[in-house]
């Protein structure tokens, strides 16, 4: 299977350097890549120094989501306008396990309304590692009725990341939004069995390892 296309190859440490962006831009668009997931600064270079048939997706509010929803506006729409073409959104973690359902679907329905006025995509970080299974559904359903183009399991930061199980579980009941499994996926095979389950985009930080895998190296 070419897996290319369902990935979003991410660069998201903190101690990297512009040459380390700027390279990781260039190789993930010649190896095919949909996308690479960077930081809010780096996205104006990316733009910059990519020949353009690459996606170009943002982190907003990463990694804990803490921010308030006017801070991650104003982060999201300072992406929008550097180029960013889709944004990872981490909701606050606190609101969902308190569930505090108005307030999350007060900042998914704003971040929503300002990314499609400019039609960019939107992926919702849920990290699923702290959820229940019903909190998990609760928050796809949510995310659903609210228009968001995905659901996206993890930051990668947690105590772990994606689950084939909680993929067939957010796509079981988000019926109508896509699964983006991100977080602690780093082989050809772990690739192939998110996109089994259901996962419509697969974020990993082992894209070109995994791509190396594919072709038999």
């Amino acid at each position: 299977m070419d897996v290319r296309k369902f990935i979003d190859n991410s660069l998201l440490k903190p101690n990297i350097t512009w040459k380390e962006i700027g390279d990781f831009v260039r190789k993930s668009e010649e190896v095919g890549f949909y996308a690479v997931c960077i930081h809010p600064s780096a996205v104006r270079y990316a733009r910059e120094v990519s020949e353009g048939s690459i996606v170009i997706c943002c982190v907003i509010g990463f990694p804990l989501g803490y921010s308030d929803v006017e801070i991650k506006i104003h982060e999201a729409v300072r992406a929008i306008e550097d180029g960013a073409q889709e944004l990872d959104i981490v909701l606050n973690l606190v609101d969902l396990k308190s569930g505090n359902w108005k307030k999350v679907e007060e900042e998914v329905k704003a971040l929503v309304r300002h990314a499609r006025s400019a039609g960019v995509l939107t992926k919702f970080i849920i990290e699923t590692c702290y959820l229940t299974d019903k909190e998990k559904i609760r928050a796809v359903q949510l995310l659903e009725e609210c228009g968001a183009d995905f659901v996206k399991t993890s930051t990668g930061f947690g105590h772990s990341g994606a689950t084939v199980e909680d993929v067939r579980l957010l796509k079981e009941h988000g019926k109508g939004i896509k699964v983006k499994a991100s977080g602690g996926i780093r082989t050809y095979a772990e690739v192939v069995k998110m996109i089994e389950a259901g996962a419509d985009r697969i974020g990993t930080s082992s894209g070109f390892e995994i791509y190396s895998e594919m072709m038999g190296g």
